[in-house]
């Protein structure tokens, strides 16, 4: 019996790896692209000739992940021809591997899981979607239009180009209902017409299962056409909270007469393939659905202190490579004399020279140079009583809700402080500008520290693009 996994095994069923994630199951789109092409048999059997494959052909789910992995193994022999060689050197030393195994069930199911998942990354790598040159165009567009947008408004370049190209479709969003019971946080898809759904829309709606997305979080609908062909699309927002709050985004297409997964769901309990996702603490992300050059783009921005990235993601496609634009900003950051006293809900104003002190400080942010190859050297002199050195250092550890950008020595009379000056990444609006603070401490002190609000305008300063792995939520 050949083990080389020759083409006499066809492609076979495939279940995608689940990963656990803030407190749901989530299906890698890549795993999924295989459960769109799988049919398939499996090893025969009636030739099983050592140990080894009479194990397999024993245990139902041994077999399933060796059919699995021969129909990897063929697909990315066709699709990868250059590395043929070097495929089959390292498929056999790995099936040399597996039969050290001998009849160890949970020996063998290792060695194929892990396999399996290599390979399907290789796999993935060959076949996934390539930007075109219509992506290149679009990204070379875009970028021209915020350039240009950036003449009239430095702050706000991005956000009004991106709004200019908004979809033109209608629109209409509807949400998933809560259960009966109080205590329950299950929802279900509502049952009645919601306002705004055709009768056409609301029989598709009807016909498509959408038990398992409202299931373990509050679920919102949105229809909106999104590939031009005068049908209503479907986006499904599906709320999973977790550490990061997060909101997962699922696209459904308008299929006759109901609607159908960009991605096929492998389980009653996963999102299946989203398109991305929004974490509403640590990161700013957002998303505007954009036409542009005929073609419909989410483009998912991430952002952080003085950074947008924006990447254009095909709702149709698996975003392995996509079009990147990054947009840099400059700020000009001050230290209101007039301060929130939250506490109290009033404000009151700092001393002269606090804050003079503290200006000075905020100064020296974004004027960092490398320090590669240089000392290491303390932010405040280190006196001969300290018992920890490293608090001179630097401020310590941050909170990861929030983006620590700089640190820094405030002197004020004759002591020396440590400053840090955190934002909510790059969180921004016209009304308050930067959304930032100071947070002042003394080293090697039990005092509690201290927080200043700090203000920020930004001015668009620099706009490049790429073709990028998706980052932040949008990664695939």
């Amino acid at each position: 019996m050949r083990n080389d996994y020759p083409a006499r095994l066809a492609t076979p069923h495939y279940k995608a790896d689940l990963v656990y994630l803030k407190g749901r199951y989530i299906v890698s789109a890549f795993a999924l692209l295989f459960i769109q092409h799988a049919t398939a048999t499996g090893m025969d059997c009636t030739k099983a000739a050592n140990t080894v494959e009479k194990t397999i052909c024993a245990n139902t789910g041994l077999y399933e992940l060796d059919t699995q992995m021969g129909a990897v193994y063929r697909d990315l022999m066709k699709a990868s021809v250059e590395t043929r060689p070097q495929l089959k050197g390292t498929q056999r030393l790995w099936l040399k591997a597996r039969n050290e195994c001998v009849d160890d069930v949970s020996c063998l199911d290792q060695r194929y899981r892990e396999q399996l998942k290599l390979l399907q990354g290789q796999w993935a790598d060959t076949v996934a979607h390539q930007p075109t040159g219509v992506d290149k165009e679009v990204l070379d567009d875009l970028q021209k239009r915020v350039q240009t947008a950036s003449q009239s408004d430095p702050e706000f370049a991005l956000e009004r180009t991106l709004a200019s190209l908004a979809l033109k479709s209608a629109e209409t969003s509807f949400s998933a209902e809560p259960d009966a019971d109080q205590f329950s946080d299950k929802t279900h898809f509502p049952k009645t017409l919601p306002k705004g759904v055709s009768r056409n829309e609301w029989a598709a709606l009807q016909a498509t299962d959408f038990e398992a997305d409202t299931a373990l979080g509050s679920t919102s609908f949105t229809l909106l056409d999104l590939d031009n062909d005068g049908q209503r699309d479907l986006i499904v927002q599906t709320y999973t909270g977790g550490t990061g709050l997060f909101t997962f985004v699922e696209i459904f297409h308008r299929d006759g007469d109901r609607f159908t997964r960009r991605t096929p769901a492998s389980d009653g309990e996963s999102i299946g393939g989203s398109l991305y996702s929004i974490n509403e603490r640590g990161s700013n992300q957002s998303v505007n659905w954009i036409a542009i050059h005929g073609k419909v783009y989410a483009a998912y921005r991430d952002s952080s202190y003085g950074i947008d990235d924006v990447y254009l993601l095909s709702p149709w496609q698996a975003n392995h490579l996509v079009p990147k634009l990054t947009v840099h900003y400059r700020y000009q950051l001050s230290i209101p004399r007039t301060q929130p006293d939250d506490e109290h809900k009033t404000t009151y104003k700092l001393k002269p020279d606090l804050h003079r002190a503290l200006s000075q400080g905020l100064a020296t942010v974004g004027q960092e140079t490398s320090d590669t190859g240089q000392e290491r050297k303390p932010l405040c002199p280190i006196p001969a009583s300290a018992t920890d050195s490293e608090e001179y250092y630097g401020y310590g550890a941050g909170y990861y809700a929030i983006e620590q950008v700089a640190d820094f020595p405030v002197t004020i009379g004759s002591e020396c402080f440590i400053a840090r000056m955190n934002n909510w990444f790059g969180t921004y609006s016209a009304k308050d500008g930067l959304y930032a603070q100071v947070t002042l401490r003394k080293p090697g002190a039990i005092d509690q520290e201290r927080d200043y609000k700090v203000n920020g305008r930004r001015r668009m300063t620099e706009i490049s693009t790429s073709i990028s792995k998706p980052g932040g939520g949008a990664e695939e």
